[in-house]
């Protein structure tokens, strides 16, 4: 069993792309905050574990992430592998990674700080319909919102010195990692700044 790990900066289209990854590969999709809420609501040992450092507030240690996960890649769906969205976030999670499972593709998306900045601080939505819209990539009609009545609504933290503190954190995590990675041969850097289904066109052809 091989399997898939997915990274790129916050607003990069990660989101997009794994769907389509998934339904290329028929790998499911493996996130650590879908694997927790899981195991929470299941009650099982390792998520009892977990909520012990959830429930004070504290990160979930390394140890109990690589538990949840030896956990999920033994359910049926995951036989022939599965895609990691967000994990591993530093060098000892993908060594302890390697232990359990081999990675046998990296697909790091990505896509310039500003270009970052535009797309997420851009972002708004009808609070009415929950149409997404964007002030330069998709703008609100002149005829007013295709869903009724529009009523502005933008995100709190869609602002631009969060967006920027987010990106500072995600190069500090990754950029050591895509080094690792990029060492042992497997990472593929896919340009994320172009249109969605180029950068689906080049991701398949680095899994193929």
């Amino acid at each position: 069993m091989s399997s898939i790990v997915l990274f790129g900066p916050p607003g990069a289209g990660k989101g997009t792309q794994a769907e389509r990854i998934m339904q290329h590969t028929g790998m499911p999709q493996v996130s650590t905050g879908d694997m927790l809420r899981a195991a929470l609501k299941a009650g099982t040992s390792v998520g009892l574990e977990a909520k012990k450092y959830m429930d004070a507030g504290q990160l979930v240690p390394d140890e109990v992430i690589i538990a949840l996960i030896e956990d999920r890649i033994e359910q049926p769906d995951a036989a022939n592998g599965v895609m990691f969205d967000g994990f591993p976030r530093t060098i000892p999670q993908a060594e302890a990674l390697a232990k359990i499972t081999e990675v046998s593709h990296v697909i790091s998306i990505e896509v310039p700080d500003e270009e970052i900045v535009d797309r997420i601080t851009g972002r708004f939505s009808c609070a009415n319909c929950g149409m997404v819209f964007h002030d330069k990539f998709n703008p609100l009609p002149v005829d007013g919102c295709p869903g009724g009545e529009f009523e502005e609504k933008r995100r709190a933290d869609d602002n631009e010195h969060t967006v920027r503190s987010r990106l500072n954190t995600y190069h500090e995590q990754t950029s050591p990692l895509a080094q690792w990675y990029g060492e042992r041969g497997i990472l593929h850097s896919i340009d994320g700044n172009r249109a969605i289904d180029l950068v689906t066109v080049d991701i398949i052809d680095a899994l193929n």
